[in-house]
This record gives C-alpha cells, structure tokens and sequence, in this order.
C-alpha cells in the first residue's frame, strides 16, 4: 500500500514539472508553432483550410490523450492508432507538436512507475563503478538499456536528415500502417509460439540489451509499435512475458524521452494566424500521463497470467480493417 502511494504521488510530482514544462514553452512559443528538426508543421486558421495540423478542443485533446496513453505500452502501436483515429473521427491530424505534449505525459507516467527500480539501477550503477563491481547486474542492465537506446537513435536522425519526405509520405501512410500491424500481428504470434520464456528479470544481460534494442529501432516505422517489437524480441530471447514487458518499458524511457524532445527542442519565428491553445495541451498531457500509466499497471498484472494472443488477433483485425477502409473508399489512402 505504501509503496502504491508513493507511485502515485511520483506520478502528481512528474504531471506538476510537465504542466510547468508546457506552460513556459507555451509563454515562450506563444504564436509560434513546434516543429522536428528538419520539417515545418504550420497550423493554419481553420477559416482557410487546415495546413500540417488542425486546433484540438479540449474533449478531442482527452481522446487523444486517451489513444496515446492506452496504446504507447500495450503491444498495438500508439502511433498508428494516433494517425488512425483523428482520420476516422474526422478530426484531422492534431500536428507534430501536439505529439509531442502527449508523448511527455506517457514519459511522466512510466518514469513514477519505475522510479524504484532507476533509482535501484542507478544506485547499482554507482556503487559497482566506485567498487570495480562489473558483475554486478545492475551495471550491465544500466549498460543494456543505454546500448539497446542507440540504434533507435541513430535510425530515426538518419531518417529524419535523409528521408523525410519518404516517412512522411509513405511509411505514415494507412496502407503502409496497416500492412506493418499485420506483419508485427504474425511477428509476435511467432515469437509466443516458439519461446520457452524460462528467463526472468534476473538472467537479463547486455546481449539482450542488444537485440531488444535493435528491435526497439523498428518502431520508427509507424505501425510497428514500439513496445510490440521489443516485447517480440525478448519472447524470441526466452523472457518470460512479464519480463518483456517490464524491460520493454525500462528500455523505452530513454527513446520516449528522446522522440519527445525532438519535437521541442526547436521554436520557430513567428508565423502570422497561428496559435496554440493551453488548456488543450494540459488536458492531453494529463489524459496521456493517467491512461499511460494505468496501461502499465494493467499490462503488467494482464502478462502473469495471460498470453499475448489478444494483441495478436486485434493486430489482425485493425490492419485488416484499415486495408478494407481504404479499399471502399471509407478513408483516404
């Protein structure tokens, strides 16, 4: 019970540093739009059309922060879901920097859920550095996460300086995310049949830091999910379910943390008609940060006594469902 309350009050004390975040970002980039580092989202006034992204109320905002927050740590690819909502709902694309205001809020959640075991790993790390301590497991799980971190890195600064243009149009196309989830459904439905899962959270090592990172890399295609393809890869190594899911979140601060401050690192000059609306942002970010962190919980209780099957069929079923929307014409390609 009191280690619950001490979760849940590390998770208030990181939505209280996020909402001061977004506000001193808001008063500094007042009239001013958040873009990635090599293109420029301009969020037009709806009066003449809608440009990269479209104004979210505060109802839309709660729903996307709902999307994002549900599905960043379940195996079903938050971006994807992020991309198909909004267009079946016809609300447009809420914008890159909206993202990333939501992607903050799933970071608060899963750094209160796991700050015992960083600040354990941490410690870990430390002592076993003070003391020439490298069998320690701390240290090479500290050592795991922040190797298993750089291919995703490395992959998405490539993409993002090199083939923009490329992600922008064809990976984060609905054809392309829909084909993707079905790849990863069969993916995963693999790797649940052929692992013995005889490992746990103690024979964890830098080699699974390795593959698992190399795994994570793949989330940059939308569609992917980044938790689904890091979860596959330690089914594959033999983790058990539990096991996979807690690295996989422990693994995917550091990337999460990253994709969302990219996202803000750059405020661009003024652009006349545009604008961001607070309360929105704020209404996302804790949407995002409370439904991520139930999603943890959830997931991690759901995975001791259950398979992953469940994500399997409904991967199936969403890109399946998707292909037939855009074959009839319900959404556009």
């Amino acid at each position: 019970m009191f280690r619950q309350t001490k979760k849940y009050f590390s998770l208030i004390c990181f939505l209280g540093f996020g909402l001061i975040f977004s506000v001193i970002l808001y008063k500094l980039g007042q009239n001013t739009v958040w873009a990635s580092s090599t293109n420029l989202i301009v969020q037009e006034a709806t009066a003449g059309g809608t440009g990269g992204g479209t104004q979210v109320n505060i109802l839309q905002a709660i729903v996307l922060g709902f999307v994002q927050g549900a599905t960043e740590f379940i195996p079903i690819s938050s971006t994807a879901h992020l991309k198909a909502v909004p267009v079946f709902l016809g609300w447009g694309d809420p914008g890159v920097s909206f993202i990333a205001v939501i992607q903050l809020g799933s970071v608060a959640a899963v750094l209160s859920y796991f700050w015992s075991d960083l600040t354990n790993i941490t410690q870990g790390m430390i002592k076993a550095v003070r003391t020439s301590d490298y069998d320690s497991q701390d240290f090479w799980l500290a050592v795991g996460i922040a190797v298993g971190t750089i291919p995703i890195v490395v992959l998405g600064l490539m993409l993002k300086v090199f083939e923009p243009a490329f992600y922008e149009s064809t990976l984060r196309s609905m054809p392309s995310i829909a084909i993707v989830s079905i790849v990863m459904a069969l993916l995963l439905a693999l790797a649940e049949s052929v692992g013995n899962q005889k490992r746990n959270f103690k024979d964890l090592t830098v080699r699974d830091g390795i593959l698992v990172g190399l795994a994570q890399a793949l989330a940059i295609i939308p569609g992917v999910s980044r938790s689904g393809s890091t979860m596959t890869a330690g089914l594959f190594n033999n983790l058990d379910r539990s096991t996979a899911a807690r690295f996989s979140f422990l693994l995917g601060i550091p990337a999460i943390l990253l994709s969302g401050l990219v996202e803000l690192k750059e405020l661009i000059s003024p652009v006349e008609g545009t604008s961001f609306e607070l309360l929105p942002l704020i209404a996302a970010l804790i949407s995002s940060a409370v439904f991520s962190y139930l999603a943890i919980a959830w997931l991690l209780e759901f995975l001791k006594r259950r398979s992953t099957w469940v994500f399997v069929w409904y991967r199936l079923g969403f890109g399946v469902f998707i292909l037939t929307a855009v074959a009839l014409g319900w959404i556009k390609g």
